[in-house]
């Protein structure tokens, strides 16, 4: 067993759950701590592939690798990725089981904990310590049966928690006292201590209230943790605008449509952080601005989101688009709505079998939808012809490529094509339309590796770009998380309160 393990739960989605837990994940790895990452029951549309072909959420694959960890199955044994608005694929241990609606999900609960269970004592049996995150909030009445993703889990195993409050959204203390009201007594007796996220200025103004909820709760406050500016750190569940940038900054324009189910948003990060890069996402009934480059990007559930975007107008933006010299890229989802047909005959995507739907036409590629899903991590080179660009400093025969596969639909193409890539094992992937102006790729995280990013930008149009390396940035990020966290938390004590839970 680990010497000990410490559960964070949050007032709300979004308190600050999974930043903390990333903190803490870097500092006590800081201190020689092996430290692991978990999270029994998450639910996500971003998520991650590890090593060895399984599939888990992305905020524990970012926590692992704060403590200096390859992520693994077992730091999420239990992933729920929504394909409706009341259903979703359930995935157990890094694998698929099917698709479930709500009322089903909560009956298999049962069967779920025992994966959790399973997965998380493993990881107590290797490491000193376990660093898990709740889900939403302890206090949704209505989930509390079976819960096995904030009290539930902890009553189970016996360790004890931390509540975090976002104080940015406005009535913290409330949110506090209102969470630790609505659980039981023994499970008000294993909350250590509250933390406050998210702070702006002169900490002494809050100082009466910290001191007033001390008094009300028995709790106390382990920290107030600073709001930073311009923090990134790669989120699990909201799609992160960018800020506006001057025209004088902006060698390029991306334009992505945010869909209903669009998975695996983090893909634009590196693009969105570029000095040399506007990133605009456009919503449900907003205007589409002109646009250098086009990306469609991932999705879970491909033939309604498709359908979405036709209602939106924006299958006549892509062809004007693309009549005007501009440049489209399709990712994994994406890159099968490029194509001339989609087909799910088995019904994998909205539970009605034998559906069929008309791509974009703009490959010649069709794609039937099958029960086993692709999970793979890729490396390879890219095969994109730039040669008519000035790109002093970018080796035009070989761009070195990462990325990772989660799809289930196979493509197959109607005639021979160029391919976007070659792979590792000398498999060639995607797709370059012959006037070079359509990419489509079934990889995720292509534009994470400096040298593809690099290259993509200069195929986009932009001459000699800046040198962006996204690994770097994240792990200078949670460098910063973790050093304001040290000086606003006493985490020696954090430790010792946990050591001595249960003595």
């Amino acid at each position: 067993m680990p010497a000990f393990s410490l559960m964070v739960q949050g007032t709300t989605s979004d308190a600050g759950k999974s930043t903390l837990v990333t903190a803490l994940c870097r500092l006590f790895a800081r201190r020689g701590i092996q430290v692991a990452p978990f999270k029994p029951q998450n639910m996500a549309l971003n998520s991650a592939v590890t090593n060895d072909g399984n599939e888990i959420g992305r905020a524990q694959a970012v926590q692992a690798y704060a403590a200096g960890l390859e992520p693994h199955v077992d730091m999420n044994p239990i992933l729920l990725k929504p394909n409706t608005d009341t259903g979703a694929q359930v995935i157990i241990q890094g694998k698929a089981i099917g698709n479930m609606n709500a009322v089903g999900y909560h009956e298999y609960k049962s069967v779920a904990k025992e994966a959790a269970l399973d997965s998380y004592y493993r990881l107590a049996a290797q490491y000193d310590a376990v660093l898990i995150e709740g889900a939403g909030s302890p206090a949704e009445i209505n989930l509390r049966a079976r819960d096995i993703a904030n009290m539930g889990f902890a009553e189970s195993i016996d360790c004890p928690v931390i509540i975090i409050a976002d104080i940015d959204k406005g009535g913290v203390f409330a949110h506090l006292v209102g969470t630790l009201d609505l659980l039981s007594q023994s499970e008000q007796d294993r909350v250590i201590g509250f933390v406050i996220n998210r702070f702006r200025g002169d900490i002494s103004l809050l100082q009466s209230g910290l001191d007033w909820l001390e008094k009300r709760t028995g709790k106390p406050v382990l920290g107030v943790l600073p709001y930073l500016t311009g923090f990134h750190l790669e989120s699990e569940d909201a799609v992160t605008k960018s800020p506006l940038k001057t025209d004088a900054d902006t060698k390029l324009n991306i334009v992505i449509p945010i869909m209903p189910r669009t998975s695996n948003h983090t893909d634009w990060d590196a693009l969105r952080l570029h000095p040399d890069v506007q990133v605009t996402l456009v919503g449900a009934n907003e205007a589409i601005p002109p646009a250098d480059l086009i990306i469609l990007p991932g999705s879970k559930s491909v033939q309604s989101d498709l359908s979405f975007l036709r209602n939106q107008g924006w299958e006549n933006y892509l062809n004007k688009h693309l009549r005007y010299g501009g440049k489209i890229i399709g990712i994994c989802g994406g890159f099968q709505m490029l194509g001339e047909k989609l087909l799910d005959p088995l019904g994998l995507e909205n539970q009605q079998a034998n559906t069929e739907s008309a791509g974009l036409g703009f490959i010649p590629m069709e794609t039937v939808l099958e029960e086993d899903k692709k999970l793979k991590q890729r490396q390879g080179t890219l095969n994109l012809d730039i040669s008519n660009l000035d790109t002093p400093n970018l080796d035009k025969h070989i761009s070195q490529l990462t990325g990772y596969e989660i799809h289930s639909g196979v493509s197959h193409f109607s005639n021979k094509v160029n391919h976007f890539a070659t792979l590792e094992n000398g498999e060639e992937e995607g797709f370059v339309s012959e006037d070079n102006n359509i990419i489509g790729t079934y990889l995720h995280g292509v534009f994470d590796h400096p040298e593809a990013l690099n290259a993509l930008l200069e195929w986009a149009g932009v001459n000699q770009a800046h040198h962006f390396d996204y690994d770097q940035l994240r792990d200078s990020e949670i460098n910063r998380l973790a050093d304001s966290t040290e000086m606003n938390m006493n985490i020696d004590e954090l430790i010792k309160k946990c050591k001595t839970f249960n003595l």
